[in-house]
């Protein structure tokens, strides 16, 4: 009502628009913040287990890798080489490293480590089989002699560093289970390769496992890894950036062995890294017998296909036979006694007399992998 009037009146309040409340426009209720809460988290979550699940599948494959080296020293994984050609040879090498000349290889698998003492005693054990040096007789002449076999035992007083017989020593006893003679045992050595077999020892072994032994040829080619005309089995270099890639001896042989590569002796199969064949210890560690009889001039006259070695003329068992081709060098090879751990270098060993330093790897004829 007015006043005064006693007339009643309408009032308008009239209010200009404003701008919308910004706090209202971005206000987050409590169940919108909670879901965002919940989003972050699982976002975060799902990122650390992405993280840990990558982490963690590089941590297999690591010991899957670890194990599958575990597993070719013990269970004689092969690899498949592929058929080439082979430069045999080296111009710079001894007389029977000579000429130079090429040869064709074939196909064919190879055992990817030396035979180990573990895989031997599984021979052993499936087949009672007896070995050179564990049968009296076992002489190079067939003469009559204690059971046994030659082990490395430097004098101390070794005057010239060409005469064997100045290190090693025949030991009644000794044996691939006794690698020193009685009293020592493969404790410890089951991933070593074995070693005191004779030429007769590995044929049997690989007859056993439905394998052969490899040509020299064929070692070669493998041994090389792909690398043709190189002086070692990884490359130019001896020492590249100052890593020893071989077991070897390092120091004035037989007087001191400095064990710079990390072993004195014989080391665990697979301790050094594979050639570009996948190959490991075709340099050093214990020397491989081969297939082939050994004639100092038989470059001059093998065949240029797959060849076998020379063909005895003779007797079987006569002195033409009796030697065989020894290849890959030792731990024993030094630069100031001999250099077998040479791709190319050739050495030679009586079939009959095994000793601590020569041990084998075993071939296949077969089709490659699918």
């Amino acid at each position: 009502m007015h006043p005064g009037t006693g007339r009643k009146c309408l009032q308008v309040t009239l209010s200009t628009p404003t701008e919308p409340d910004s706090e209202s426009v971005f206000s987050i209720t409590p169940a919108t913040r909670a879901a965002l809460i919940i989003g972050g988290m699982m976002f975060a979550g799902l990122a650390l287990g992405t993280f840990w699940v990558g982490k963690e599948a590089a941590r297999i494959k690591r010991a899957r890798e670890q194990t599958a080296l575990a597993n070719s020293r013990l269970n004689g994984e092969m690899v498949w080489i592929p058929a080439g050609k082979l430069t045999m040879g080296a111009n710079d090498g001894a007389p029977d490293e000579q000429p130079l000349h090429d040869v064709k290889i074939s196909g064919f698998w190879i055992d990817q480590t030396e035979v180990t003492n573990q895989q031997f005693t599984r021979f052993i054990e499936a087949t009672s089989y007896v070995t050179r040096a564990e049968k009296p007789g076992s002489g190079a002449n067939g003469e009559e002699s204690p059971a046994g076999s030659m082990v490395f035992s430097p004098t101390g007083r070794i005057g010239s560093n060409t005469d064997p017989a100045g290190w090693w020593r025949f030991t009644p006893g000794a044996n691939w289970r006794h690698p020193e003679g009685p009293g020592s045992t493969l404790s410890g050595r089951q991933s070593h390769p074995v070693v005191h077999v004779a030429w007769e020892d590995a044929v049997a072994y690989s007859r056993w496992a439905g394998k052969r032994l490899p040509t020299e040829a064929e070692w070669e080619y493998a041994a090389r890894g792909g690398l043709n005309h190189q002086p070692y089995v990884w490359g130019r270099e001896k020492v590249p950036d100052g890593r020893w890639m071989a077991n070897i001896w390092q120091g004035l042989f037989p007087q001191e062995n400095r064990g710079e590569d990390g072993f004195a002796g014989l080391a665990p199969v697979g301790s050094f890294p594979p050639n570009g064949f996948g190959l490991r210890d075709v340099a050093g560690n214990a020397a491989e017998w081969v297939a082939d009889i050994y004639r100092a001039d038989y470059y001059t006259r093998g065949r240029q296909v797959d060849p076998r070695g020379p063909e005895p003329s003779g007797d079987p068992a006569g002195a033409e036979a009796a030697q065989r081709v020894v290849r890959g060098g030792s731990y024993l090879c030094s630069d100031s006694y001999r250099t077998g751990y040479r791709p190319s270098a050739r050495m030679k060993q009586h079939a009959r007399v095994p000793n601590g330093e020569i041990g084998f790897r075993c071939a296949r004829t077969g089709a490659p992998p699918t």
